[in-house]
C-alpha cells in the first residue's frame, strides 16, 4: 500500500508541467526553427505569379460586368422600363 502511494506521488511529479516562462522560451524556440524552414519565392515566380492573378481578376470583372449588363437589360425589359 505505501508502494501505491509513492508510485502514484512520483507519477503526479512527472506529470507536471513546465512553469509559465519555460513554455514561453520553448515556443519561441518553435517558432525560430520554423522561421529557418521558409522558402521564399524566386523574383521569376513572383512575376509569373503576379501575371496570373492579375489577368484572373481582370477576366473575373469582365465577367461579373458583363452579368450586370445583361441582367439589367433583362429585368428593363421585363419590368419595361426605358431610359
Amino acid at each position: 500500500m505505501a508502494k501505491d502511494k509513492a508510485k502514484k506521488k512520483s507519477a503526479k511529479k512527472t506529470d507536471k508541467k513546465p512553469n509559465v516562462f519555460q513554455r514561453i522560451g520553448r515556443y519561441f524556440r518553435d517558432c525560430n526553427n520554423e522561421r529557418k524552414k521558409l522558402v521564399w519565392p524566386s523574383i521569376k515566380t513572383t512575376f509569373k505569379n503576379f501575371w496570373v492573378v492579375l489577368s484572373s481578376i481582370i477576366t473575373i470583372s469582365i465577367f461579373v460586368g458583363l452579368l450586370d449588363w445583361g441582367l439589367t437589360i433583362l429585368l428593363g425589359t421585363i419590368m419595361n422600363i426605358t431610359k
